[in-house]
């Protein structure tokens, strides 16, 4: 079957138009990714290339979050949540309400469904018994854990295996570059709901 250029979304069955050479990338392209000055042609478009993959790859990541989330039986901001906990270890309501931008409100009612749920637990501080400690509960309610991620972590470590130690070397510290720029944007954004929330 030729390649007309489209390629099916998955979680969706819709086709997203890929960008390529000789394919108008959509008017949304000046928007999302203007081209530098000075650049040449050919490194304009791999820079476009580069954007339009770092865009794909995150709307696929939230879709993998939302369709993992279902078979969990959580929702994404719940999901999101444990995410952050199993990350970062054992944390305080308001750092999780913190690390998430979610009210304090909001938190409450995502711990409550989680405790429910089996997937972690609420602790007084022994050294501070005003504050609440979050922790995950490894009890049944993980039991879907498992097979939900299992197969994506041993994908994940078979293309990484695919690479030498020094291209490991420099796809972690792009990661790391890119969680830097992720975190500094999401503080700006939060920002600007602050500021406009004040009036």
């Amino acid at each position: 079957m030729p390649d007309d250029g489209r390629q099916d979304v998955p979680g969706t069955g819709a086709p997203e138009q890929r960008a390529g050479p000789g394919r108008d990338a959509g008017p949304e392209q000046g928007v999302w990714g203007e081209a530098a000055p000075g650049r040449s042609a050919e490194r304009q478009e791999l820079e476009g290339e580069f954007l339009l993959a770092m865009r794909r790859n995150g709307s696929i990541m939230q879709l993998l979050g939302q369709v993992s989330a279902e078979r969990i039986g959580i929702n994404a901001t719940d999901l999101n949540c444990l995410n952050i906990v199993a990350l970062a270890g054992p944390m305080t309501a308001g750092e999780l309400a913190r690390a998430t931008g979610l009210t304090t409100a909001s938190i409450t009612g995502v711990l409550d469904r989680l405790e429910e749920g089996g997937f972690a637990r609420r602790e007084r501080d022994p050294k501070d018994r005003r504050r609440v400690i979050v922790t995950l509960n490894p009890g049944p309610g993980l039991r879907e854990i498992g097979p939900t991620f299992g197969p994506l972590v041993r994908a994940w470590r078979d293309a990484a295996a695919a690479y030498s130690d020094e291209e490991l070397r420099l796809l972690l510290d792009f990661q790391r570059r890119f969680e830097g720029i992720v975190r500094d944007q999401l503080a700006r954004l939060r920002g600007d709901l602050d500021r406009r929330a004040r009036g």
